[in-house]
């Protein structure tokens, strides 16, 4: 049976697409951000996103907080406990072969996966804070999404004007511009990789938070976040942090097209198809490497 394909659902998925592309846009943001300033491969990004639900999961259900109010808390327990790892392990492979970072995140996101498990159990739980849609003419927009949406942009803009307008952003944009010229011109060099790994698993946390209002957690849920921010970054040019903007917009808009032309199963598989083309034609992605 074939299924006519209206303007009213062409304009549907494109909305949930750019709904969905500012909280990749966001979570990616953390990725670019370590690997652009420490050329470090972090594979443990996706479960410190799944930490920072948890933290809104418990806060909501343990004291009825408000999930979305729970953003400041999971940022900051997130942010301490990724000074906390870069501190103890991930400086170790700051001048190693990528390989080897690769290898330590792998590690790590293994660790907290199965220590969630450990502490948390493998059940699914949810937060049953805001259902239901808003109806725009023929468009039904999720209701939690485009909360998501709101605070994921304000988060994301918030994080491009500390980047570009503080002392501390200029700092951590030349160390990934020129690691010795930092150093030369008094930056610590050792600080600005402490904070951008904390700051990096912050901006994961958030999207833990806004994701936990939208979709069942459980302690494997990180990992697809990972290879998403993976491609978004992929998309968008390594290290390149507009790029992770770009990235996780046009990754948003394919996902929801390709569910809306093609069956389930080819539909997942679209994102590793676009990553390995990526790879084959532009792995320098869209807007190139590195930008400051």
């Amino acid at each position: 049976m074939n299924v006519v394909i209206t303007p009213a659902m062409i304009a549907q998925v494109v909305i949930s697409g750019l709904l969905s592309g500012t909280l990749y846009a966001m979570v990616a943001l953390g990725l670019a951000l370590i690997f652009g300033v420490m050329r470090v491969i972090n594979i443990a990004h996706g479960p410190m996103l799944m930490l920072g639900a948890y933290v809104t999961f418990f806060l909501y259900s343990a004291f009825g907080v408000n999930p979305y109010l729970t953003l400041p808390a999971s940022m900051a327990v997130l942010f301490v406990l990724g000074m906390l790892l870069e501190r103890t392990l991930v400086f170790r492979v700051v001048d190693a072969p990528e390989l080897s970072s690769l290898l330590l995140t792998f590690g790590i996101s293994i660790a907290l996966v199965n220590l969630a498990q450990l502490a948390f159990t493998s059940d699914l739980r949810a937060v049953e804070f805001l259902t239901g849609s808003f109806v725009i003419g023929p468009v039904a927009v999720s209701k939690p999404r485009i909360v998501a949406f709101a605070f994921a942009a304000i988060i994301t803009a918030a994080a491009f004007l500390f980047l570009r307008n503080t002392k501390l952003g200029k700092a951590i944009r030349a160390t990934s511009q020129s690691r010795d010229v930092a150093m030369v011109c008094g930056i610590n060099v050792g600080r600005i990789h402490l904070i951008t790994f904390g700051f990096a698993a912050a901006l994961a946390a958030a999207g833990g938070t806004l994701i936990a209002v939208i979709v069942a957690i459980q302690p494997e849920m990180g990992q697809i976040w990972t290879f998403k921010s993976f491609l978004v970054i992929v998309l968008g040019g390594a290290g390149n942090y507009p790029g992770a903007l770009v990235g996780g917009m046009l990754l948003g808009l394919i996902e929801q097209l390709a569910s809306l032309f093609l069956t389930t199963q080819l539909s997942e598989a679209v994102a590793y198809v676009l990553l390995v083309l990526v790879l084959l034609i532009r792995p320098t992605g869209i807007l190139g490497g590195r930008s400051t």
